[in-house]
């Protein structure tokens, strides 16, 4: 996988990234439209009119993005209503389909990391993109994620990053669809302006955002279109995977996890507090080995392919990140941690080196 730079311009951006890959959003594209058949019973045409509703919240809360979206949508010879779709998929499916996600902030040693395995349909594997997006106006940042979307996991030259698991949830209101949202917070300078995204634009469907900064801050956030449940780290750790525990939260909005999701959650407390303990040194592959683990399998924090659950159901990991924020350094494996052989590595100035220089 190579990053793709882009600079200048929202419609430059989108230009850019659409004419970079065509072919790969166009493959989204494909897989969503099986996605949306298989669970919500829709084909392509009929999600496209579903996300109209949700591009008018966007309008209201982050209309400089639209304009990406059009870019993107004419550098791919695409529709402005095609991209817009890709950026609601969750909003479209979740409600019937959940994704997975086993993710992780840890502060130790005066650093602050950010990790996660990213688990999707494999048929999306490679459609994964690594974005480096230098806007006109808001600071560098790097987004790991699909093609045709306007971000997803990543971080920026603030030292802002931030982590995603999907919930499974009939609940649907207004706010930002939750990839927009995403993006709105990697343009945040701080934590606070971060988590006012959750807590004043609200997001339309559940998620929950793993947000934490280079001075060691961190906070889940389980979004909703009400006000978010807060998770506060306890031992310099906040871990998620895919149901929700908070009870601000739960006591709102009923969840429909998978029944890996609390395995999943107690193998990586566990993992966090027997090898990582508070005096124990961290680096990059030591926290890729608590991703690539298989206890439990295939309950497991790295999922493989699963031959016992239907085939529209399966899920595996398809990347995994981890995020040193002090250092603004990203490191990324394309496939399964425990498979992935080489490693993409992304790191950005500091935006007070960068106004220095």
């Amino acid at each position: 996988m190579q990053i793709t730079r882009l600079t200048g311009s929202r419609r430059e951006i989108g230009l850019a990234h659409g004419r970079a890959h065509a072919p790969l959003i166009r493959d989204s594209i494909a897989v969503y439209d099986r996605l949306f058949q298989d669970f919500v019973g829709i084909g392509w045409e009929e999600a496209r009119h579903e996300a109209q509703h949700f591009g008018t919240m966007i309008e209201d809360g982050f209309p400089a993005i639209l304009e990406e979206m059009a870019g993107i949508a004419e550098g791919a010879g695409l529709e402005p209503a095609d991209i817009l779709t890709l950026n609601c998929r969750s909003e479209i499916s979740l409600t019937r389909a959940s994704g997975g996600c086993s993710a992780f902030a840890l502060r130790r040693g005066g650093t602050q990391w950010l990790a996660q395995n990213w688990d999707w349909r494999a048929d999306q594997l490679d459609n994964v993109v690594a974005l480096h997006i230098e806007g006109e106006d808001a600071a560098p940042l790097v987004s790991i994620g699909e093609a045709g979307m306007v971000a997803k996991i990543g971080m920026n030259a603030h030292g802002i990053g931030v982590c995603l698991n999907a919930i499974r949830s009939r609940t649907c209101g207004r706010g930002l669809p939750i990839h927009v949202a995403l993006r709105k917070i990697l343009e945040c300078s701080d934590m606070d302006g971060a988590v006012a995204v959750a807590t004043r634009d609200r997001v339309c469907s559940p998620a929950h955002f793993l947000i934490a900064s280079a001075d060691g801050q961190a906070a889940g956030l389980e979004v909703h279109p009400g006000e978010p449940g807060r998770l506060a780290p306890r031992g310099g750790m906040v871990t998620h995977t895919n149901h929700l525990y908070a009870k601000a939260v739960t006591c709102q909005v009923e969840d429909y996890p998978r029944p890996d999701s609390r395995p999943r959650l107690a193998r990586l407390d566990t993992l966090l507090r027997e090898r990582l303990g508070p005096m124990e040194a961290v680096d990059a592959g030591r926290l890729f080995e608590l991703l690539a683990d298989h206890h439990g399998a295939p309950l497991s924090i790295c999922r493989h392919f699963n031959p016992d659950q239907p085939a529209e159901e399966r899920m595996e990991t398809l990347f995994s990140v981890v995020m040193n924020l002090g250092e603004r350094r990203l490191t990324l494996r394309h496939g399964k941690p425990c498979e992935a052989g080489t490693a993409l590595e992304l790191t950005l100035a500091a935006a007070d080196e960068r106004a220095a220089g």
